[in-house]
């Protein structure tokens, strides 16, 4: 199927590739018990792995390849829901993976992933910290070298220009369910913000589709800087990315302001669980709703508690980013 951003800027065709990973749109429904409206991006992927992450890969995985490169090198927590998406996407699409892991708590889930990660045929480097990650960069960019080629380096969660894309296509994708009747246009969409490409491509998208929507963000990850200006600038990049290979975007507002965080749902820190996170997916999980305690549950307590406090409008749309399934 022909991308959204290839139907409105068909320039990018021959200047942008893209890889069809999923078929599309992601369903969209209403919880009527809780009055919000839920995008599935749990539903984005195919061998039984989905989530915001395809999304991003399905620009990066064409791009690695573009640029002639034979490796991955990317980022992530013990957990990483994106490097083990990461590792079973390239590894079909012809590519190494390599995965550099800084501690996070320890639960069911970290440890199960773990597994899967080990399982996944990619490379993995416990380095412990952010610190030590950066010093070793120079050895693990030269170790994993393919062909000739150093490996195509991504930040954590894909969270680079290309990877913004995704969610650049999945807001024409809602746009155009907008248009088709399938739910009314969201006052507000709410995601988590893990590494944020998922919110920066999203208010940009919105922007190129001519929707007032606003994007909020629920921070989940205290690790990195994650704020509306690092935020606004991704979209810029992302932005003069698209110029760069033919599209004429017009005048766009990409400034700090063009969307709000909140980060009052980090508790402890990331990964540690939280009483509302717990309760949020509890709520959901009546509405046949599975919230991970790491990201979703988080950001649909920051929703509930955003609503609460009439900082949110109906009609809601909750972009549920899942991972695993």
């Amino acid at each position: 199927m022909t991308p959204y951003l290839h139907k409105r800027f068909p320039a990018l065709a021959e200047t942008l590739p893209h890889l069809a990973l999923s078929e599309r749109p992601t369903p969209v429904r209403e919880l009527g018990g809780l009055g919000i409206w839920v995008k599935g991006d749990g539903d984005f992927g195919s061998g039984g792995w989905g989530g915001n992450k395809v999304r991003k890969l399905e620009w990066l995985i064409p791009d690695a390849r573009r640029r002639g490169r034979r490796s991955i090198l990317t980022f992530g927590g013990l957990g990483t829901n994106w490097g083990l998406a990461t590792a079973l996407y390239a590894r079909e699409h012809g590519l190494e993976t390599a995965l550099a892991l800084v501690d996070q708590p320890i639960d069911e889930h970290v440890s199960a992933q773990l597994a899967r990660l080990d399982a996944s045929g990619a490379r993995i480097y416990r380095t412990k910290t952010k610190a030590r990650t950066v010093a070793m960069l120079p050895w693990l960019l030269t170790r994993n070298a393919r062909g000739g080629h150093l490996p195509y380096l991504l930040p954590a969660g894909g969270s680079s220009p290309v990877g913004a894309l995704g969610y650049v296509e999945a807001a024409l994708e809602i746009a155009a369910q907008v248009e088709d009747g399938s739910l009314p246009e969201p006052t507000h969409v709410v995601v988590p913000v893990g590494t944020g490409g998922t919110a920066a491509g999203l208010a940009l998208g919105f922007q190129l589709a001519g929707l007032s929507t606003r994007v909020v963000g629920v921070v989940v990850n205290d690790q990195l800087r994650l704020d509306p200006p690092v935020l606004a600038r991704l979209a810029r990049r992302t932005a003069a990315l698209l110029e760069r290979r033919g599209a004429h975007l017009g005048q766009l507002r990409l400034e700090p302001d063009m969307l709000d965080l909140t980060r009052d749902q980090i508790g402890a820190g990331y990964g540690h669980p939280t009483e509302a996170a717990t309760r949020a997916a509890a709520l959901a999980a009546e509405e046949r709703l599975s919230l991970d305690p790491v990201y979703t549950a988080k950001a649909m307590a920051g929703l509930l508690a955003l609503r609460a406090d009439g900082r949110l409008r109906d009609p809601v749309l909750f972009v549920h980013t899942d991972g695993p399934r």
